[in-house]
């Protein structure tokens, strides 16, 4: 019975996350394990918004480096910059994806089938044009670098979706960017 309630939670975990439209890629972290880090700095001042921009980038900048320096310390980790063995630094930059045609858009198809409903699923069709053609997404790389020689020993990449490119909707970007930072840093060790 225990077993089942735990892979039945894992399984909704899972579909949770596939449905989120969040895709987190992180890089190997035996590299930034082996450095036996503690101190951290970030390698660039936070953003000044000077020109009043509306950039959704000038949102995102605090919150990214809450976020990450909360995953952080919860893992030991002390922001220092007189004693920092490694540095944060992140880059934020739009992209697209190639959707996919959905299968069920049509009830048409090559293969001898039965079909005791022909009428076209009006929901699915929608689905196939929504998720068909070019996406634009959101993308952050956060990386860590090694101070000493200032080479890479860690980095994630999270892409999401964007659903509407023209507005900036502040509270679901914030939703969205804690979720992701803190699902990124699950695999980075705690502070030696």
């Amino acid at each position: 019975m225990r077993i089942s309630t735990i892979l039945a939670s894992g399984l909704l975990s899972l579909v949770l996350a596939a449905c989120s439209g969040i895709e987190i890629e992180p890089a190997e972290i035996d590299r930034f394990a082996a450095g036996n880090y503690k101190y951290y700095k970030w390698r660039t001042e936070p953003l000044k918004n000077t020109a009043n921009s509306s950039d959704a980038v000038y949102a995102m900048d605090p919150i990214i480096r809450r976020e990450v320096n909360s995953g952080l310390q919860k893992k030991g980790y002390v922001l220092d910059a007189e004693r920092a063995q490694f540095s944060v630094d992140y880059l934020q930059g739009p992209g697209t994806v190639q959707g996919e045609k959905g299968q069920d858009a049509s009830n048409i198809t090559p293969y001898a089938t039965v079909l005791p409903n022909r009428q076209v699923n009006q929901a699915a069709v929608d689905n196939a044009i929504a998720l068909g053609g070019v996406k634009e997404t959101d993308n952050i790389a956060v990386q860590f670098n090694d101070v000493a020689d200032n080479r890479e020993v860690w980095h994630v990449i999270i892409s999401k979706i964007v659903d509407n490119v023209n507005t900036v909707d502040t509270a679901n970007m914030e939703k969205n960017i804690n979720k992701s930072i803190a699902e990124a840093l699950k695999n980075v060790p705690p502070a030696k």
